[in-house]
């Protein structure tokens, strides 16, 4: 399999999960095998490895940037990583991806600060949300929600495919974050099982909206980018597209890789896989219910335009057994709550200034007052620390230097076990988008 990071054309290996289902019967051309003849697993390009090694920062040395204490490596490219911390003040898990701006050209920066006014408006329960952004001269730290499950690829690695009832409930909350992307007239352009992580709760969480990007109705975007294996078709043939179109298609790879536990459309090559999906044929499994494999049609459809919208698909059959009383709408976003006064009055005992605290969430500043204020509230949905789930039972925590500390800085080198071909540096190139 290959893989591809934008307009160059889906040129690096890719992996598909590797317990493969019983051979179905064939309806057209085969699926991609979970799993190579040798037993190793490919995966579908990412910029981010996993990292082994560098699981502890070195003895005796200590890392820190603003209210956050730096921990394990959790994965790691060319120009950025992502590690563990913790927010100090709350004792909240976050993961905070540390990019190293200065290998970044113009253009790939303005790409990477997109993907950060992207994230800004996105609140919903099955996106990674981000609390923080902190800028200094030569790097930025994105600090966002830690997923502790890990990816649904590594899922399907370990456990095969899903019963459908299991990937009913995933894929429900996978589409409605999806459709309320789309209503916000913003694309993501990378969905794959690599960037579907998963909760603590087993809940859904979409990372990676480097690939995003905002999108007007009557105006094409050109950027031919994602990987390969969950690409459309019309992106194999290098057309302009209005944007959620391809989205809908990946969802249909997904679902089909979250029941089958295996690809639709495989190849030894990128040209072999690009003619199997301009077929557009692929084996049906047995087991596969029949209103999932007509809700598959729905989503693989050579035809952009005949394509299902998702908020059709919400409606759909299949993805409303044993939902019949509770069918799938689109996500109806809350208004921000950020007049929480016992969160507030507990941040000025922390030693914010209260007219800090009105101003930083009035304009969302995604600054450590945000952020503190964010994770508070968090906690108390946790129930950290409390039977009541209640801020006054906190202990506070005087609030630390907001100046990075490096102890063992970014200088030390992680060592990937499941080593990613993408680097991140590719993650913020971009590899040169023709204007979409």
């Amino acid at each position: 399999i290959t893989s591809s990071r934008c307009s160059d054309p889906f040129l690096s290996p890719s992996r598909a999960p590797s317990h493969p289902p019983q051979q179905p019967p064939a309806v057209g051309d085969g699926p991609a095998e979970v799993g190579n003849k040798a037993g190793q697993s490919l995966r579908c390009r990412s910029p981010l490895s996993n990292s082994a090694e560098d699981a502890q920062p070195p003895s005796g040395q200590t890392q820190r940037v603003g209210n956050y204490r730096l921990l394990k490596t959790i994965g790691k490219g060319n120009f950025a990583k992502v590690k563990l911390a913790k927010h100090t003040l709350t004792g909240q898990e976050v993961a905070v991806k540390i990019i190293d701006k200065t290998q970044l050209n113009t253009s790939s920066l303005q790409k990477l600060f997109r993907e950060v006014r992207i994230m800004k408006v996105l609140n919903h329960p099955n996106i990674v949300k981000l609390f923080e952004v902190i800028e200094m001269e030569k790097t930025l730290y994105l600090v966002m929600e830690y997923s502790s499950g890990g990816e649904v690829f590594d899922y399907l690695v370990a456990h095969g495919r899903m019963k459908e009832k299991e990937a009913r409930a995933k894929f429900r909350q996978i589409v409605s974050a999806v459709q309320y992307c789309h209503q916000k007239h913003i694309v993501h352009r990378d969905l794959k099982a690599e960037n579907l992580l998963l909760d603590a709760d087993m809940n859904i969480k979409i990372a990676d909206f480097g690939f995003s990007n905002e999108f007007t109705l009557g105006s094409k975007l050109d950027t031919f980018c994602g990987s390969p294996p969950y690409a459309a078709p019309e992106l194999f043939q290098g057309k302009k597209y209005d944007g959620p179109e391809v989205d809908v298609w990946s969802l249909g790879v997904i679902l089909y890789t979250l029941v089958s536990g295996s690809l639709p459309f495989d190849g030894q090559n990128l040209k072999e896989l690009r003619e199997r999906v301009l077929r557009g044929k692929y084996r049906i499994p047995f087991y596969m219910s029949t209103d999932c494999e007509n809700l598959l049609k729905r989503f693989l459809v050579l035809h952009p335009l005949k394509r299902g919208s998702l908020e059709q698909i919400m409606k759909d059959r299949w993805m409303n057994v044993k939902h019949e009383d509770d069918e799938l709408k689109p996500y109806l976003e809350p208004s921000l709550d950020i007049g929480d006064t016992k969160r507030i009055d507990f941040m000025v005992g922390m030693g914010f200034a209260r007219e800090k605290i009105t101003k930083s969430l009035s304009e969302m500043k995604y600054d450590d007052i945000t952020a503190t204020y964010l994770l508070l509230g968090r906690k108390q949905e946790m129930g950290d620390g409390s039977d009541s789930g209640s801020t006054q039972s906190l202990s506070i925590k005087p609030r630390a230097s907001s100046d990075v500390h490096n102890g063992s800085s970014g200088s030390a080198a992680a060592h990937g076990k499941v080593q990613r071909s993408s680097s991140a540096a590719q993650k913020q190139h971009r590899h040169g988008e023709r204007g979409g």
